[in-house]
């Protein structure tokens, strides 16, 4: 059944504005995914803050459902309708077609080939930020193992992997490291981006091959690794971990009591376990006991700024600039990064920052190539 749910009616007119209405489907996992699905709301709730923007939402209990929230929304005459995810272009495109005189776009999809002027495309380039990752947990690991958990097994992810990979592997290459990059997906259906024990069992079997470093392009599934790290803290060497880096790059880092009774206050002896998230800042998840002094267990996350994405496409609708094709956000424009706060600022030595930069720099000028497929 539909659930359309009106959030937020703000009058903005002091700016002297027409109210806009704007209908968001979202993808599998929810608005509250705490990853895809909430940075685009995030972005859509600062839109309808700052343009006085009317929100309405549509979270099918079965995907199959969602064509029928989308299209109640061009019905209505909203003046944008988007679709979270590349699951919705399908709907989209037909519905676009179908009411020529509303607005749609897509987050992650180009609706009708990029050929209709009243719908565009939200891109990104996923293996460019991926790759700044990839070379974070190259440059940080002890062990010369990292690990990626991918969701669905579509092209879509492979872009994060080919970067993640290609990152990791500039790094080892720079270190003259053998390192290893473990890749896994949680399945081939949706229910891929909404499973996270799963992706919590994935996570477990890397760590024993030896990933010290795990990152996640899985939606709501990655919750599990986040679980998985935060619970089991550090591996210890023995088995299948061996520290191909001896020296302890967090040893300066105040471990929390848990850690220390756990792991011990040995660095040759012990590492700890981090996750990389994905999209939304998810730094702050890896915290736990509520003080980002502390070791983190988020060693950064990779920036898919959906919510900047969505809060340019309703501004446009606002000001009444919007266009049809395709926009693509990446390091260039600021559409993909990596996170640096107060949760992950003391695991990430200066010279490492500084080196990301000159990355940033020569990704965006072309002298590396990232690739964007396996």
């Amino acid at each position: 059944m539909k659930r359309i749910l009106a959030l937020s009616a703000v009058l903005a007119l002091s700016l002297g504005l027409a109210q806009v209405r704007v209908g968001i489907a979202f993808d599998a996992g929810g608005k509250f995914d705490r990853s895809f699905n909430q940075s685009a709301w995030e972005g859509a709730q600062k839109a309808a803050k700052d343009f006085g923007v009317r929100l309405f939402d549509f979270e099918p209990a079965d995907p199959s459902q969602v064509g029928q929230g989308i299209r109640t929304f061009a019905q209505e005459g909203f003046d944008l309708v988007i679709g979270v995810g590349f699951a919705n272009e399908p709907a989209i495109t037909a519905t676009a077609k179908e009411f020529p005189k509303v607005n749609f776009a897509v987050i992650d999809a180009v609706p009708g080939e990029g050929k209709l002027p009243n719908a565009v495309g939200l891109v990104f380039r996923e293996h460019e930020g991926s790759f700044l990752v990839g070379y974070i947990a190259g440059k940080m690991t002890r062990t010369g193992v990292v690990g990626f958990i991918g969701g669905m097994d579509i092209p879509l992810i492979h872009k994060f992997e080919a970067g993640f990979r290609a990152g990791a592997e500039y790094a080892f290459k720079e270190d003259k490291i053998q390192g290893r990059v473990l890749v896994q997906y949680v399945g081939n259906t949706p229910a891929a981006w909404n499973d996270p024990a799963k992706a919590k069992e994935i996570a477990a079997a890397q760590a024993r091959q030896g990933a010290d470093i795990i990152y996640a392009a899985a939606g709501g599934s990655g919750l599990g690794l986040i679980d998985y790290v935060k619970q089991t803290k550090c591996l210890k060497e023995g088995g299948n971990v061996r520290f191909v880096r001896k020296a302890d790059p967090y040893a300066k880092v105040p471990k929390y009591a848990d850690y220390t009774r756990s792991c011990g206050t040995d660095g040759t002896k012990a590492t700890p376990l981090f996750f990389i998230g994905v999209d939304a800042n998810q730094n702050y998840l890896g915290d736990t006991d509520n003080n980002p002094a502390t070791l983190n267990h988020g060693l950064t996350s990779m920036l898919k700024r959906v919510d900047v994405a969505t809060y340019e496409v309703i501004k446009s609708v606002v000001q009444k600039s919007f266009k049809g094709g395709v926009r693509e956000f990446g390091l260039s424009n600021n559409g993909v990064g990596y996170a640096l706060d107060e949760y992950n600022k003391a695991l990430l030595p200066q010279a490492l920052v500084t080196k990301l930069e000159t990355l940033k720099r020569q990704i965006i000028a072309g002298q590396i190539k990232v690739p964007e497929s396996r």
